[in-house]
């Protein structure tokens, strides 16, 4: 088991993955500990079991974590970013709908 205490989340997670074991809620009743470490910036704070410790390949290995401020990525905004002007996009040649009430009209239309 690797040591992840004191790295971000995120990295933690890979490293633990890289080493064939899943970082878990130490509370096994509570939401998925990806759950709590989103969104935002999380620092490992302790882990269970300890670095160095023997588990079998996919286990889980609790972790707590601490939340440190916002993530600093463009990955999400409330504004949408506009697309380059030279851009371009498929376009159906003619638009298809599909029935959900009979599979049998949609057939019958693709024809």
């Amino acid at each position: 088991m690797p040591d992840v205490v004191g790295l971000p989340f995120h990295i933690g997670r890979e490293v633990a993955s890289t080493a064939g074991v899943a970082l878990a809620n130490p509370d096994p009743d509570g939401p998925p500990i990806g759950a709590l470490a989103w969104p935002g910036l999380f620092y490992i704070t302790s882990q269970n079991p300890a670095a160095g410790s023997e588990v079998y390949r996919w286990d889980s290995v609790g972790v707590e974590v601490s939340a440190h401020g916002t993530a600093e990525s463009g990955a999400i905004s409330d504004t949408p970013h506009p697309l380059p002007g030279d851009s371009a996009h498929a376009a159906p040649e003619r638009e298809q709908f599909v029935s959900l009430t009979d599979p049998r009209e949609s057939a019958e239309e693709a024809r």
